[in-house]
């Protein structure tokens, strides 16, 4: 089964105070109107999972979702938007940046961003911004069913080159993806399961177990 089929909807908080308890996490984040809610709800094979609107702006909490495996998906508010007060627009920026920064069992990040219009300057930055963490991101080139197949390969080879750069420093992947067509999944959950497999073992009482470590009868 899909390690995102039968997600299920966590809690909804505003504050950092409020953020529940999870041993691992996975975040996603863009642009407003990149098509973020659109790929939650394909990942999950949920119609309504995510909200999605044509309003740039919708998501203006962190929506945390359980995934099969106990461990947890964030959707985070998008940027970039525009035609919300100021005052409401400063509470999300620092919520999303504290978020980012502070969390500590967020293990990765998803980074969506149209395939027509990839890594505008705020998308740099939130590059820049999570490379501080040191976790890896993982970059969905969305709505690619608008451009044909020799225009994803195009865009997809410009995107790479352009991310260099990133690469050098964090561990950046890119890749293409269509909610409506459903392209890409399979390499989104095996990028997302990659993280989670590289999670250290934890027993029962919490004590991280070292695999590399012989046992004493070794």
């Amino acid at each position: 089964m899909s390690l995102f089929q039968n997600a299920q909807f966590f809690t909804t908080v505003n504050h950092l105070k409020d953020l529940p308890y999870t041993k691992a996490e996975i975040a996603f984040v863009g642009r407003s109107n990149a098509g973020k809610s659109s790929a939650i709800n394909t990942l999950t094979n949920h119609v309504r999972l995510a909200y999605v609107s044509k309003t740039p702006g919708r998501t203006q909490h962190i929506n945390f979702f359980e995934l099969r495996n106990g461990y947890f998906l964030a959707d985070l508010p998008g940027y970039g938007y525009a035609q919300v007060p100021e005052d409401v627009r400063a509470h999300w920026v620092r919520l999303l940046g504290q978020y980012l920064q502070t969390r500590e069992s967020l293990i990765g990040l998803i980074l969506i961003m149209d395939v027509r219009h990839p890594l505008k300057e705020l998308d740099k930055k939130m590059l820049d911004f999570f490379a501080e963490t040191g976790q890896p991101v993982h970059i969905l080139l969305s709505k690619a069913d608008k451009l044909s197949k020799n225009e994803q390969i195009k865009a997809l080879g410009v995107v790479k080159k352009a991310l260099k750069p990133y690469m050098e420093r964090q561990q950046v992947t890119v890749q293409l993806f269509s909610s409506l067509k459903k392209q890409g999944i399979e390499e989104v959950e095996q990028t997302v399961q990659s993280w989670f497999n590289a999670l250290p073992v934890v027993s029962d009482n919490d004590d991280v177990i070292d695999t590399d470590t012989p046992s004493a009868s070794e």
